[in-house]
């Protein structure tokens, strides 16, 4: 990738699929759209578009959903981050969506383990905007609750073995030699742990409660913050750890800017991604300058020079999300 405008993937250009899942006939699941943003993601429409190819060691996606409508019960391979960029939205747990319920609001983060099956609904007044990054270059396939495949064959589709969606309603046929994805099984149920809604409530980070520091490796010489939000504690970038402290295979943290505030020129070790959440923020990279807004998706490669400054007049917050579990320090130049 070579231009910084190949690397930008703003919130205006997003190309949504409609019918990337198997419950997208689902009554209340049927008008949610699905984002590939970075990587391939776990979309079972080979039609999916993807904004961004390049392995990052995480993928990034979304969902944009209208009040009421909810994504079924699923769980994933990798694990699973989601910031709420826009509306309010309540996660659900348990094969029957009744464990637990936690509810979020803009900027607040969640990030559900493995083992756990999920579902979220836009409980809110306006479209909601959920910001997801999932872990590996292959986060594998979603393993579905039993109900939403028996839902799915009324609606006329069908898994298959390999992953991809057959449409029947379309006049689509299972091709010869490959098998409709198994029902999910009461031991791979068994296998999923029961949480509360106490024990969701500890996966979450409000957002009025982030741990900012403004003596980190990235910010202590200038007028901006950074909380961490995934990942342990790194000796390297002057960060503790959240509760959400397991290893994910990435880390994501948060960046506070106040009108006029700017971050020098730096190297990273890692592929970092941005996406900012509040304000506007200037990223001046490869002899060239943008501005993102809010929602806008920026990767800057490895080694790249980058250099961050807020041009607007009111308060910057960017959530950044980097390869491995402890990234490396920040090399000024």
């Amino acid at each position: 990738m070579k231009s910084v405008q190949q690397r930008l993937v703003r919130y205006s250009d997003l190309i949504p699929c409609k019918n990337a899942f198997i419950d997208t006939r689902s009554p209340g699941s049927d008008k949610k759209e699905n984002f590939t943003i970075i990587g391939p993601g776990v979309s079972e429409n080979p039609d999916q578009h993807i904004h961004i190819t390049v392995a990052h060691g995480f993928n990034i996606g979304g969902a944009r959903q209208p009040p009421g409508c909810l994504n079924s019960q699923h769980s994933h391979l990798t694990e699973e981050f989601f910031v709420v960029e826009r509306g309010q939205w309540a996660f659900t747990s348990g094969v029957n969506a009744d464990d637990g319920r936690v509810v979020l609001n803009e900027g607040d983060v969640i990030s559900i383990p493995m083992d756990i099956f999920r579902g979220f609904e836009n409980v809110g007044n306006d479209l909601g905007y959920l910001y997801a990054v999932l872990g590996g270059d292959d986060p594998g396939r979603v393993l579905w609750v039993p109900s939403v495949f028996e839902m799915a064959r009324v609606y006329g589709l069908i898994l298959l073995e390999n992953g991809a969606l057959v449409d029947t309603r379309a006049g689509q046929k299972v091709p010869e030699g490959v098998r409709p994805m198994p029902v999910t099984s009461e031991e791979q149920v068994k296998a999923h742990r029961i949480v509360t809604d106490d024990d969701l409530e500890k996966v979450v980070l409000r957002y009025n409660a982030f741990d900012w520091h403004a003596d980190s490796a990235l910010v202590r010489n200038s007028d901006a913050q950074e909380a961490p939000l995934v990942g342990p504690a790194s000796e390297a970038e002057q960060l503790g750890e959240s509760n959400l402290n397991w290893e994910h295979g990435f880390a994501v943290r948060a960046l506070k800017l106040p009108a006029g505030a700017a971050i020098a020129a730096h190297t990273r070790a890692e592929e970092e991604v941005l996406m900012v959440h509040q304000g506007e923020l200037s990223v001046s990279t490869g002899g060239e300058t943008i501005i993102l807004r809010k929602s806008d998706n920026f990767t800057t490669p490895i080694g790249a020079v980058r250099q961050f400054e807020n041009t607007g007049d009111q308060p910057c917050v960017v959530y950044i999300t980097r390869r491995g579990n402890q990234p490396q320090a920040p090399i000024f130049c």
